[in-house]
């Protein structure tokens, strides 16, 4: 229904709203557009999957992933879990993917501890130790992480002596040489590895009630409690303990050299070496500009707060800045977690057997290339979930909530 009214001299018209045509509705445009957009999106990977199917099925290629169950035929150097000869694609799928855990993992600590000490460094009022870690910061993350795994592996590791020449820090024990560095087998019975592994779970658990019970206790007395000494004292003493009381069952197994080479033992292969040590640099050197900034974020009234309270640098660094800053350091440290996850595929190029290398081992006498790349795909995107998630999960422990 049409009104007209007069109002300033001028004639006004308003059309009732039921009046307007379908098409001219901005939300029925909208849902228009989205299911354009939605059915062209369907119709592209359509079209991609057929085509994909037809260029296969002319080929001759099999489709599935049945290959994993054969026997894979190959060696891979570095396995931190069992890979015997009769071992499947599968297996060896799963071998990369220790090796890349076991680098992600151990690179992630590293990184962390490296990059929080960098960050504070940067704020030192002493001149030589911030200008050393600004020059670490400026150098490292501005050369690209390829050339750094290069220069470790083979400007550094690689001109280390031969197995005959190996260097022996611990004469008949420890040998170093291009190879790696050989060190003694550790071996446990099973009623020794058992009861330790039993004696450490149960001081991890000890630690977080202890940890518990000190921040309910410190709010109710504010009198603090040695949780990092308690905890570092329980995961040390029970397996020692569990390891006394179960009758020292532990064997070392001493590495065996003859004229040619070094044999035996626990060794660390030069590749591991090289690919963690450019990943740690790498990583702290963006880390540490991550905890800078955090620290610069919080005010500098709370530092005169704390000091004015009688506290030395260390605990309003430990107790003041760094709780407060940690809500700024977060977020941008969970990208540096996933970066450092994702570059560890890196390994590649100088051999180590993460799992783009084995994967392409297995893609090269297989041809399921698809299939590869779908595992490749499918193992990084749960690495980066499961690694966001954890990081969102402290980072809602941590927040300041205002009262």
């Amino acid at each position: 229904m049409a009104v007209e009214a007069e109002g300033g001299g001028r004639l006004a018209r308003t059309t009732d709203d039921s009046q307007v045509a379908w098409y001219n509705d901005p939300k029925v445009r909208g849902w228009i557009y989205q299911a354009v957009t939605l059915g062209l999106i369907i119709f592209a990977v359509a079209a991609v999957v057929s085509n994909t199917i037809y260029n296969l099925e002319q080929r001759k290629i099999a489709q599935g992933f049945g290959f994993l169950d054969v026997t894979a035929g190959f060696d891979i150097a570095i396995a931190l879990i069992d890979y015997p000869k009769s071992a499947t694609y599968g297996r060896a799928l799963l071998v990369g993917l220790v090796n890349t855990l076991a680098v992600a993992a151990i690179g992630i600590v590293l990184a962390t501890f490296l990059g929080f000490i960098v960050g504070v460094a940067r704020l030192s009022k002493n001149f030589v130790i911030s200008t050393i870690a600004t020059w670490y910061v400026e150098v490292i993350r501005n050369i690209p992480l390829l050339l750094q795994i290069f220069f470790w592996y083979f400007g550094v590791l690689q001109i280390l002596p031969q197995p005959r020449d190996s260097l022996e820090p611990v004469p008949g024990w420890v040998y170093l040489n291009v190879r790696g560095l050989f060190m003694p087998a550790v071996e446990f019975t099973a009623l020794t590895g058992w009861m330790m592994f039993l004696a450490l779970v149960a001081a991890v658990v000890a630690s977080v009630f202890i940890s518990k019970w000190s921040r309910k206790r410190q709010e109710a007395t504010g009198q603090q409690f040695p949780v990092g000494l308690t905890a570092l004292g329980l995961i040390i003493g029970l397996p020692l303990i569990a390891y006394i009381v179960s009758g020292l069952g532990l064997t070392l197994t001493a590495p065996e050299r003859s004229r040619f080479n070094v044999a035996g033992g626990l060794t660390v292969r030069p590749e591991f070496v090289a690919l963690l040590v450019a990943l740690v640099a790498y990583t702290a050197a963006f880390i540490g500009e991550i905890v800078r900034a955090g620290i610069m974020a919080v005010s500098h009234g709370q530092t005169e707060a704390a000091g004015a309270l009688g506290l030395r640098t260390g605990p309003i660094l430990k107790l003041v800045v760094i709780p407060q800053a940690m809500r700024v350091i977060i977020p941008p440290l969970t990208s540096q977690y996933l970066n450092l996850t994702k570059n560890s595929s890196l390994a590649v190029a100088i051999g180590y057997p993460d799992l783009v290398y084995v994967g392409g081992t297995v893609l090269n006498q297989t041809g399921q290339a698809i299939e590869i790349v779908a595992i490749w795909m499918a193992i990084y995107l749960t690495l980066s979930l499961l690694t966001s998630a954890l990081m969102n999960w402290y980072n809602r422990r941590v927040a300041i909530v205002e009262r």
